[in-house]
């Protein structure tokens, strides 16, 4: 049996990120039209051309596509339109009548400000559910009547086992990076949501994934109607207009060749990826004793903490985030001009969705790799994954900045034993009452 009922090929779209493809020729509702012009469009990208006509129809989609390249807004405006145009599913209890999942709280909080974004004249309420913070302030919202609910697996799955909404009256389930909510080790709280929703024939069902592997393939066949399969080639949206280039330092030349290139290069809104929590937190305190302006973002870092950074980063306040491939995937960040790959990634894939942090929307940017002592074995995975040669600089050592060094923090002093220190102390103390009533 197919899983698919139809397979567009690997799109090559011409150069321009736009499609010749306009939104006004579609049949949206009038108000959502309103809400895409006042947000700036006017013609598709490559994945809205291909998936918006066939979702329009009521027809489930599963589509390939990296961030950065108008995913949101295809399947955002195919919700609004389902909404708009079918009547609500009665039910005992109340309930959202659209679903979308995504696997972090920054992707689920760019959804809904995208959301509201394109449907301010829509007559649909939205709610929104994360975990680490406001959980009665949302809690309290979600329990009144809402239209789109809009979350993380883990936090939605705790309000529902409370009974605070139903899942009953859901028209348009949404799965948005799917192959992330396996490496998060979601799918089980994903297949528990998506087991409770009416019957897939009574829904519009969408899914969209930066890589649509078999696992992915298997859950859209189990939980959507014979999705149409739409892949964009993700070289052509992301690789083709970035400026790629690495370098070769060893490791301790790692951390000097940084600050420069930062430095020279006036770096203004730029991210810098690394492999671990630890390292994120180590370059974080090099390049704030070197007088400039970066913060690590890690799953550690309070939730309300983490969208300040966000935001801080967002407004132009903040000028360099560092973080770990966590923060790589489903960040809708404007304008990044650089990043660092200052460790190289071990995953070829990884590779390809850092550097989609920058060159979005048609724009340009540059993306600079250290393939350093540690790392530089995934050089040639990459370069064969990406199809093309990444360009070598030379590292110019009579340029290297100076690094002044943090200091080491200092660790409280307390005995080796504690046990046996409080022991003893005890002994003696027990020791000198004794000699006290014996004196008496």
């Amino acid at each position: 049996m197919q899983v698919f009922t139809k397979v567009t090929g690997l799109e090559d779209e011409k150069d321009n990120h736009l499609t010749d493809l306009k939104f006004s020729v579609l049949s949206l509702p009038e108000q959502l039209l309103q809400g895409i012009t006042e947000a700036g469009f006017s013609y598709c990208t490559p994945i809205q051309k291909k998936t918006l006509p066939i979702a329009l129809t009521g027809c489930d989609v599963a589509g390939q596509a990296q961030t950065g390249t108008g995913k949101t807004a295809a399947y955002l405006i195919a919700l609004y339109q389902k909404l708009a145009t079918s009547d609500p599913i009665k039910a005992r209890h109340g309930g959202p009548r659209a679903l979308i999942l995504a696997p972090t709280r920054e992707l689920a909080v760019q959804i809904h400000a995208d959301a509201n974004q394109l449907g301010p004249h829509m007559p649909f309420k939205l709610g929104l559910a994360y975990g680490g913070t406001d959980y009665e302030k949302q809690r309290k919202t979600l329990a009144n009547d809402l239209d789109i609910l809009i979350g993380t697996p883990g936090r939605i799955i705790d309000y529902f086992k409370q009974k605070v909404f139903s899942f009953r009256c859901v028209q348009v389930m949404v799965l948005d990076e799917a192959d992330r909510m396996f490496d998060l080790g979601f799918i089980k709280d994903i297949r528990y949501v998506l087991r409770r929703l009416p019957e897939r024939q009574q829904r519009l069902n969408m899914l969209f994934s930066a890589t649509l592997s078999h696992r992915v393939l298997e859950l859209a066949y189990e939980h959507m109607n014979d999705p149409e399969l739409i892949r964009i080639k993700p070289e052509k949206i992301t690789a083709d207009r970035v400026r790629q280039s690495v370098y070769f330092p060893s490791n301790d030349e790692k951390i000097s060749l940084l600050i420069t290139l930062l430095k020279q290069r006036n770096a203004s809104r730029t991210m810098v990826f690394v492999n671990t929590r630890r390292e994120a937190e180590k370059l974080q305190n090099f390049l704030q004793h070197n007088e400039i302006n970066a913060r690590a973002i890690s799953g550690d870092v309070p939730q309300r903490k983490r969208l300040r950074m966000f935001n801080e980063f967002l407004s132009g306040e903040l000028p360099i985030l560092i973080g770990t491939d966590v923060a790589s995937r489903g960040l809708h960040i404007p304008d990044v001009s650089h990043v660092f790959n200052y460790d190289l990634p071990q995953d070829v894939e990884d590779y390809v969705h850092r550097i989609g942090r920058t060159a979005r929307a048609g724009a340009s940017g540059d993306a600079i790799s250290f393939a350093c002592e540690n790392y530089a074995m995934s050089l040639p995975e990459i370069e064969k994954f990406i199809g093309r040669k990444i360009p070598t600089e030379q590292i110019n050592y009579d340029s290297l900045m100076p690094v002044r060094t943090p200091p080491s923090k200092t660790k409280t002093s307390r005995p080796k034993n504690l046990h046996l220190a409080t022991k003893n102390a005890t002994n003696k103390q027990r020791r000198q009452r004794k000699n006290k009533q014996k004196k008496n």
